[in-house]
């Protein structure tokens, strides 16, 4: 037979599913686990003792999400593996997610520390496979809070940031900075060209010589056209 504390945990979760926290009432909660008031404070103080555990359990289904993903011989794609499964788990979760990120008050969830674990160990992977830029603490930290800025946006503002193409832009965008990863568009149109070439002649820094000239009129020319007579 479960206790009142799991009743309690039991009924903000099944709330959590459908409602933001700061919508659900304690009364809400003592109804659907057939408690008395007085029951909250005495397994947890406050409401808001109530809501860190409950975002604490939240975390250890977070997890125990992160423990199942698989390792591959390429520790980059588990990365990108692992942010994945991070904004699937906000998307299926958003009232829950939101607590678990963005608590209020002095107690925070405590499983903070063990998911920055995790994703530290997978960093060191890519550190010790020679493709790290940056030391892995900063490099876990930096993946960390653009994962979680993509989901709260997704999740506040879904006609906006809901498109999962930006999920996966900022995804590569980051992971491929700290791992050096990037594929940058190495491609230069003619209205790029035509500016630096401008800028370099008018402020003399970067006279417009041959070379700078024959660049120019091949990008003015395009792709298509045939090279000019020599």
């Amino acid at each position: 037979m479960s206790t009142a504390r799991e009743r309690i945990l039991e009924a903000t979760g099944e709330l959590l599913a459908t409602k933001d926290a700061l919508a659900i009432s304690t009364r809400a909660i003592c109804d659907r686990a057939k408690v008395g008031m007085p029951e909250i404070y005495r397994q947890f103080g406050d409401k808001q003792g109530l809501l860190t555990a409950a975002a604490d359990i939240g975390f250890e289904r977070f997890l125990a999400d992160k423990r199942r993903n698989p390792l591959t011989d390429d520790p980059v794609a588990d990365l990108r593996t692992a942010w994945d499964s991070h904004v699937g788990f906000a998307l299926r979760n958003p009232h829950l997610y939101r607590l678990m990120f963005t608590p209020t008050g002095d107690a925070k969830p405590q499983a903070i520390h063990e998911a920055r674990a995790i994703l530290l160990k997978a960093v060191e992977r890519c550190r010790d496979a020679g493709r790290l830029r940056t030391a892995p603490e900063l490099a876990g930290q930096t993946i960390l809070s653009a994962n979680v800025g993509v989901c709260m946006m997704a999740l506040s503002f879904p006609e906006l940031f809901g498109d999962p193409a930006i999920s996966g832009s900022v995804r590569d965008a980051v992971i491929g900075k700290v791992t050096g990863d990037e594929r940058e568009d190495t491609r230069i149109g003619p209205a790029t060209v035509l500016a630096q070439a401008l800028v370099g002649t008018l402020t003399g820094s970067a006279p417009l010589d041959g070379a700078a000239l024959d660049r120019l009129t091949g990008a003015l020319r395009g792709p298509d056209a045939p090279p000019s007579e020599p």
